[in-house]
């Protein structure tokens, strides 16, 4: 068959067994293996999805600029379609995306805007604000703003979830995705739960995400955000694609744990992914070994190819310097935590304590830095270096209640941040940081524990 370009070659990829890593495991497990398509991502599918519904709007019209914040692969998915269009493109990245998607984003003639990771999404210089400010200033351009464009998850609606359907001979009963955009997940799985109402929707999230916690409690928790390596998924937004209703469960998986399993993908299967791939199978094993039975059929959607991530998880030494490959004890916050044989607690104090109130607990536990909550949030924290300074200016702030006088909320980071990421962290303005484990609880780390963890 001859195909008229390239974009004409997106969709139908291929459904691979998994046979080595699904050992021990009932049911059936199955990759839907997305790079196959051109641009070697899921992404392709929408991409070319959002430019035609464009088109048909009228909202996009010949020469014009498609400008999008990307974390890479959706970027490739426009850049591919816009060659075989002829339209001109402006990428938006954050600075944490491998230099192989700047690159190859830039190989086929796309230009890409760098911007900071750790700024908040609504801060003049985050990917997301650099790109509307981009299609407000230049004329006859789209933002096809991937994370609030219904052509987004229709596009798997209408392609992904009828092709899993199809190469499964409608058995599936299990649909497996990580979540950033939510597209892929959720018009997948809005189609199979049309055929299917049974089905189980599980989505992968990332620690420093808040989409888990959104899909539990209703709450977004702005202490659910910071930092992580992961790329292409989880967010700090709550995009208008992600559909909870369709999302039965999310499961969390840490940069390592993804970054570990990406690359057994890679020599156990031969599936030589990406990232989130190895985050999407961690969580689907995590859950299928205590609840898939004999006569299910569990579909993992695997989103992009190991290209992308060369000098990141396929590299030994990188590997290595964010611990991930370290066998020396005490490596990350997690094993601190584990260290301590569950007989760590957590002292807190609420915002409408009296201050006196905190001192008697710190004097009490032996501790100089509290938390503070306010129904059950973490709002800021106190410190004994800081209340003696302020006790010395006010003799009266005994008295006054501690959310007046309180400071920063401590900052919450992974469970598989490595010594020298929270040594980085911690100085004279921060001396604790928080953690929340795979059962929810939280968990604070100070400096002391970090010195005590390097001299193991």
């Amino acid at each position: 068959m001859i195909y008229n370009n390239i974009v004409e070659t997106i969709g139908n990829t291929p459904m691979v067994r998994l046979n080595k890593l699904s050992k021990g495991i009932q049911g059936t497990i199955l990759a839907k293996v997305e790079y196959f398509n051109p641009g070697n991502s899921t992404k392709d599918r929408m991409a070319l999805k959002m430019i035609e519904d464009a088109e048909k709007a009228g909202i996009l019209k010949p020469g014009g600029t498609i400008i999008e914040g990307t974390s890479g692969n959706t970027g490739m998915g426009l850049a591919l379609t816009a060659v075989a269009k002829g339209y001109r493109c402006i990428f938006t990245m954050a600075d944490k995306q491998s230099q192989e998607k700047i690159n190859i984003l830039r190989a086929v003639g796309a230009e890409v805007i760098v911007c900071p990771t750790n700024v908040t999404p609504d801060d003049p210089r985050s990917y997301y604000s650099v790109a509307k400010k981009l299609n407000q200033e230049i004329p006859n351009s789209i933002y096809p703003n991937q994370y609030d464009n219904p052509s987004n998850a229709k596009a798997h609606y209408e392609t992904t979830g009828p092709e899993i359907w199809k190469q499964t001979e409608g058995k599936i009963t299990h649909y497996v995705a990580t979540v950033g955009t939510g597209g892929s997940m959720c018009g997948t799985a809005r189609y199979l739960k049309e055929q299917n109402p049974k089905l189980f929707a599980l989505g992968i999230d990332t620690y420093g995400s808040v989409f888990k916690k959104y899909k539990e409690t209703g709450i977004f928790d702005e202490n659910e955000i910071y930092p992580y390596l992961t790329e292409g998924f989880g967010e700090d937004i709550l995009p208008k694609n992600v559909d909870f209703d369709v999302i039965d469960q999310f499961i969390k998986v840490t940069d390592k744990d993804a970054a570990i399993m990406a690359r057994r993908l890679s020599r156990e299967e031969g599936l030589f992914v990406g990232w989130s791939s190895g985050s999407a199978l961690h969580g689907a094993l995590e859950y299928a070994k205590d609840h898939l039975k004999k006569d299910d059929v569990m579909v993992i959607l695997l989103p992009d190819h190991g290209t992308r991530y060369l000098a990141k998880v396929y590299n030994d030494q990188w590997m290595k310097d964010h611990g991930f490959l370290e066998s020396r004890a005490f490596s990350t916050a997690r094993d601190i935590i584990q260290s301590r044989n569950g007989k760590d607690s957590l002292h807190t104090v609420n915002k409408s304590a009296k201050v006196s109130e905190a001192i008697l607990v710190m004097n009490r536990e032996g501790i100089d830095q509290i938390p503070v909550i306010e129904n059950g949030q973490f709002v800021g924290s106190i410190s004994s270096a800081g209340l003696l300074e302020k006790i010395i200016q006010d003799p009266q702030l005994s008295t006054k209640q501690v959310g007046e006088i309180m400071d920063k909320s401590m900052q919450f980071v992974a469970p598989d941040s490595t010594l020298d990421v929270l040594s980085s962290l911690l100085n004279k303005d921060n001396k604790a940081v928080l953690i929340r484990d795979e059962n929810e609880k939280v968990h604070i780390i100070t400096q002391h524990d970090v010195l005590k963890a390097i001299a193991q």
